[in-house]
């Protein structure tokens, strides 16, 4: 089965700060990397999902699909979220507003990937104060030290699961470079397995309900919260605001963007838009400058 989608590009996505384990491997028009990640080539690339594949072959405007009808729709419809119309949600920027229809053409390629709850919990709390290059290395340490290797053909390591790190004292992380971020991360471990975080009750609630349920964790605050609930909840409400996206906010609409930005226009898909806008910051691009 072979699916095209012009509103998808692997490396947008790997570049736009959703994901931390998609990687560039050395072996040419191959990727590859554990439970439910992917990783960069040249021409073709392979998904990974535990035991299911994907083949994507970059096409001169999009991506092609190439798996089985199954596991299709098992798994990639919905981790690709081929569903929501990110044509329309383009097509919806308001003309007039020339830095926000420029991000968003720039970066057309970039979909919010479905991605696991408890991964994305522990990858935006090591996030805090931390930059993409040192996240993604920790995010490999402790994929390493205390995630079960993948039997894939490669040195893959699955994500370590909530028990995996409950057991661990605060300070153990800190050798995989997460700083006073261990305690966050083993924390939260401990809350799942006590049951005192109920994931499968999160995953029910609508987004006011679980952004509540997140910041009674330790160490999560607003912006972990809504990156929580935006990449790994699908609520594409979320509107992270960090370092990067308050100084976009602040140049390109005043000081006073609560009122500036149009928040209420684009109040059902804010976060397609929040990702737009990253990743117009952090890559090489025309700038644009607002009328």
């Amino acid at each position: 089965m072979k699916v095209v989608c012009s509103e998808l590009n692997l490396k947008q996505i790997a570049d736009s700060g959703q994901c931390f384990r998609m990687s560039e491997l050395t072996e040419p028009d191959a990727l590859g990397a554990s439970a439910g990640d992917g990783a960069s080539g040249s021409d073709a690339y392979e998904i990974i999902s535990r035991d299911r594949r994907v083949i994507a072959r970059q096409l001169p405007d999009g991506i092609e699909l190439d798996c089985s009808p199954e596991e299709y729709e098992a798994v990639w419809r919905t981790y690709f979220d081929m569903d929501t119309d990110y044509a329309s949600i383009i097509a919806s920027v308001d003309p007039s507003d020339k830095y926000l229809t420029g991000v968003a053409q720039a970066g057309h390629g970039i979909r919010i990937l479905n991605q696991d709850l408890w991964e994305m919990i522990v990858t935006f709390l090591i996030s805090q104060q931390n930059n993409i290059p040192r996240i993604h290395k920790c995010i490999e340490n402790i994929c390493r030290t205390y995630g079960q290797h993948v039997e894939i053909g490669g040195d893959f390591f699955a994500f370590p699961t909530p028990g995996s790190l409950a057991a661990l004292g605060e300070d153990d992380l800190m050798p995989c470079n997460l700083g006073y971020r261990s305690k966050y991360v083993v924390r939260a471990a401990r809350a799942v397995v006590s049951g005192e975080l109920d994931l499968d009750a999160l995953r029910r609630l609508d987004y006011p309900g679980s952004r509540e349920m997140l910041l009674k964790v330790y160490g999560i605050g607003q912006k972990v919260a809504d990156c929580v609930c935006l990449f790994a909840l699908h609520h594409l409400e979320a509107f992270p605001i960090d370092t990067h996206i308050r100084q976009v906010l602040e140049r390109e609409y005043g000081t006073e963007y609560s009122d500036a930005f149009p928040f209420s226009r684009y109040h059902d898909h804010l976060g397609v838009l929040q990702q737009y806008m990253f990743y117009g910051e952090l890559t090489p691009s025309p700038a644009f400058a607002r009328k």
